[in-house]
């Protein structure tokens, strides 16, 4: 389980042949192999560990269902270990289980932040919420606005200095996840 706090950015340094796997530059001191990480929103494992850098696979179903395919050498990327039972839950519960990739279609300054919209796919309509939960590229977000598949969110200043969604222009698509709650209250 995640909250969606990302805890620090890293930087794609090596994708593998046929994006299988690659390499992210990152700070954590006390990681261990096998350990989960959300990476833009979705759960992989530790699989290699090296000095200032992460290991990961990718399976085919994450390939499938993520944005991790169209990953590039040098892109910044969201990071949060996984949730301890003793740790705060600053955003909401989340899987890392990345539901679809959605497509950024507005973004525009606002008077503290960005306005960011985000189209999601029609079969995930029936667990979005006004003032509910939403993860974009790993980010507990608050829908702000809702029209039907379309989801506008706030981007307060803090979000866009810690989190990679400053960079995001319209037309990228990103990892979206709905509220597992929801999920399971429907």
């Amino acid at each position: 389980m995640f909250t969606g706090i990302v805890e620090s950015l890293g930087k794609v340094r090596r994708l593998s042949p046929g994006l299988a796997g690659f390499v992210v530059e990152a700070d954590f001191a006390d990681v261990r192999l096998g350990e989960s990480i959300a990476v833009n929103g979705a759960c992989l494992t530790v699989s290699r560990i090296r000095p200032g850098a992460l290991g990961f696979d990718i399976s085919p179903e994450s390939l499938t269902k993520t944005t991790l395919g169209s990953l590039r050498k040098g892109e910044t990327v969201n990071l949060e270990r996984a949730l301890r039972l003793s740790d705060r839950l600053g955003g909401h519960l989340m899987t890392g289980h990345v539901d679809a990739a959605g497509r950024i279609v507005a973004m525009k300054g606002a008077a503290s932040g960005k306005e960011m919209s985000v189209l999601f796919p029609p079969e995930l309509r029936k667990y979005l919420a006004l003032k509910g939960s939403v993860a974009v590229e790993g980010v507990s977000l608050t829908i702000a606005a809702l029209h039907g598949c379309r989801v506008t969110l706030a981007l307060v200043p803090h979000t866009l200095r810690s989190t990679n969604l400053a960079k995001k222009r319209v037309g990228d698509r990103v990892n979206v996840e709905v509220d597992a709650l929801a999920r399971y209250l429907r």
